[in-house]
């Protein structure tokens, strides 16, 4: 199973400028990526400190329909 962590970004020097980011997992449960997002995004945002995670969403690669 593919496990996708969708998240939405946005620029802190302009907050209403956002956009859609992934990063995706192989072998784990949309549940495990839930409980497990927290430090990826913590390091994404620490090597992209121009951008905010607004909110994010794991999901199953198969049902794309999902959206943060």
């Amino acid at each position: 199973m593919m496990v996708e962590l969708l998240f939405v970004v946005c620029l802190a020097s302009a907050p209403d400028t956002c956009e859609d980011r992934a990063l995706q997992f192989v072998d784990i449960t949309p549940q495990t990526c839930m409980m497990g997002a927290q430090p990826h995004l913590a390091k994404w945002a620490g090597q992209h400190p121009e951008w905010r995670v607004r909110n994010w969403k794991c999901y199953d690669v198969s049902r794309r329909e999902i959206r943060a």
